[in-house]
């Protein structure tokens, strides 16, 4: 299955942003969608997690309470919702498929990475 993350763009800070992951094709139950993104000078980091079979949902903590995670099944797509974006959400966000048991924790995925999508949060 691959995924396509789009959405993303120029925003002021406090603003906010919808990002899409797309499957190109129907995704099992059994597994989760992750959010993560990479940040110029950071590591990979895990930023939202949602569990396909039973629509549990767990979020780092430097953005829970301003982001929210859910998924659309009919149309194979998952949506990060932010809002009061701060300069240091800036950073290139990906979707990746996990297994079920890596998503209470974002787990990062080693291997490939698609193109993500990049979020700037400047005034």
């Amino acid at each position: 299955v691959q995924l396509q993350a789009s959405g993303g763009g120029l925003v002021q800070p406090g603003g906010s942003l919808r990002l899409s992951c797309t499957a190109s094709q129907g995704t099992s139950d059994y597994y989760a969608i992750g959010w993560f993104r990479l940040a110029p000078g950071k590591e990979r980091e895990g930023v939202s997690c949602i569990d396909n079979t039973n629509g549990n949902t767990n979020y780092a903590d430097s953005v829970k309470g301003r982001f929210t995670i859910s998924g659309d099944k009919a149309k194979n797509t998952v949506y990060l919702e932010m809002k009061s974006l701060k300069s240091e959400d800036t950073a290139i966000y990906y979707c990746h498929t996990l297994p079920l048991h890596w998503c209470p924790t974002i787990r990062i995925p080693p291997d490939y990475w698609g193109q993500g999508t990049q979020v700037t949060v400047s005034s």
